[in-house]
């Protein structure tokens, strides 16, 4: 039986993804007995479906794939949470599997797709969602499907892990790491997806809603992103026997589950601690199988290609079979705690005025909002503007104490210099 296929969006992952299927159709029915052939190619232009010789399957009106009778499997790269929604929608109202790499629209419409599906009884595969080539949502849904998952948390965007790898690396300043990683081709013209945290917190609402049955949304992450991070925030990381990481988060605790993207400080013991530069890792917690951690190139066409076409062959044989495999999650109902109630330690960095009493000011502040302090440094002048940084680095404390604490020092007279927002940087245990 040939499975046939119908692919949505010919950009950067589409090419690839049609470069993989002329290199190795041959290869996939050979070695594993799945023919596939590509029927229709959908796209705004034809200028890749042409460049790779299949200009007379193409259309520019997605409908076109949707009501096409021959298509078994539909595969969405275009985007977007809007008109990605309505094919994807529509392709499974016509009785088609699908497969995409969209995290944004599997992070805010996820659960509402895999419900359509599973009434249908229809695959939805997403494993290029999620760390691009790192293979993350097959393990978690079927090899790690025995066990209860107490975290899951990882570096799950390349861009800003390059950059915190030459700002410590090279003492690069944020706005030199940013223009050599958009020089590189690692960053886009508009960074904000990446660095303030948003690409990341759509990757762990999908790896939590899996690794905890319980839906998770875009909207319930808390995000932050790297635009405050210094060098001297890294050396005094260093220093300390940590590293700087924008982590994704999502813990399973006795409240319920807490999931969030920060920058943390990584102890130089722990195995992401070593993950630098585009890569990309995973770090999995399960009752019976221990500490797990995926390891790879998160982005590219090469392996986000790659992810797309494993699931396409999949899904592939299972249409062979007449059988559906999919592990869609349920909803254990477990509550999201608020980010006010998280307990960690913490990495203040305060620009204040170089004069005497602010650290006793500040260090009251501390005192009173029940905050313990472990050490306070000085960091002698700041390398951008007048005054000097101030570390504080707390004993365990509560976030809401923390955000408190701060608030009540901007309102210092005479303490923080005009303008410089408080660096606060979690520190993971």
């Amino acid at each position: 039986m040939t499975v046939k296929l119908g692919l949505v969006g010919t950009g950067t992952v589409g090419g690839g993804c049609l470069d993989i299927l002329s290199a190795h159709r041959d290869d996939f029915k050979r070695l594993n007995g799945i023919d596939v052939e590509l029927v229709r190619v959908c796209s705004r232009n034809s200028e890749t479906a042409a460049a790779h010789g299949v200009e007379d399957l193409f259309t520019t009106d997605f409908n076109d794939v949707i009501n096409d009778p021959e298509v078994d499997i539909v595969i969405e790269l275009i985007g977007g949470t809007t008109a990605a929604y309505d094919l994807v929608m529509g392709v499974l109202r016509a009785g088609k599997n699908v497969v995409t790499a969209n995290k944004a629209l599997m992070a805010t419409h996820g659960s509402e797709i895999l419900e359509l599906a599973r009434e249908k009884g229809l695959e939805v595969a997403f494993e290029a969602s999620v760390g691009g080539g790192i293979p993350i949502i097959g393990p978690l849904t079927h090899g790690l499907h025995a066990n209860g998952v107490s975290s899951v948390l990882g570096i799950v965007n390349g861009t800003t892990n390059y950059m915190l790898t030459r700002m410590s690396e090279t003492g690069a300043t944020y706005d030199d790491a940013l223009a050599e990683a958009q020089e590189k081709g690692f960053a886009e013209a508009d960074p904000t997806a990446d660095v303030d945290g948003f690409d990341a917190a759509a990757k762990i609402a999908i790896l939590s809603t899996i690794a905890f049955n319980t839906p998770v949304n875009l909207d319930d992450v808390y995000t932050e992103g790297i635009r405050n991070i210094m060098p001297t925030d890294l050396a005094a990381a260093k220093e300390m026997g940590y590293c700087v990481k924008l982590l994704a988060i999502g813990n399973r605790t006795d409240a319920g589950i807490d999931v969030r993207v920060h920058p943390t400080m990584v102890p130089l013991s722990h195995p992401l601690a070593t993950v630098n530069g585009v890569f990309n890792a995973i770090y999995v917690v399960g009752d019976a199988v221990g500490e797990t951690m995926f390891f790879g190139e998160g982005a590219g066409a090469g392996a986000a290609a790659s992810a797309v076409m494993g699931d396409v062959l999949e899904v592939a044989r299972h249409v062979q079979q007449g059988c559906t495999n999919q592990v869609i999650p349920g909803n254990d109902g477990l509550s999201l705690v608020p980010m006010e109630e998280l307990t960690t330690r913490y990495y203040i960095r305060f620009v204040v005025e170089d004069r005497r009493g602010v650290l006793a000011s500040t260090a009251r502040v501390f005192s009173d909002h029940d905050v313990s302090v472990y050490s306070v440094i000085q960091r002698g002048s700041n390398e951008n503007v007048s005054g000097v940084d101030l570390v504080y680095i707390t004993h365990t404390a509560q976030e809401r104490d923390i955000r408190a604490a701060i608030q009540d020092i901007r309102a210092l007279d005479g303490v923080l210099v005009s303008g410089q927002e408080p660096t606060v940087i979690r520190v993971q245990k």
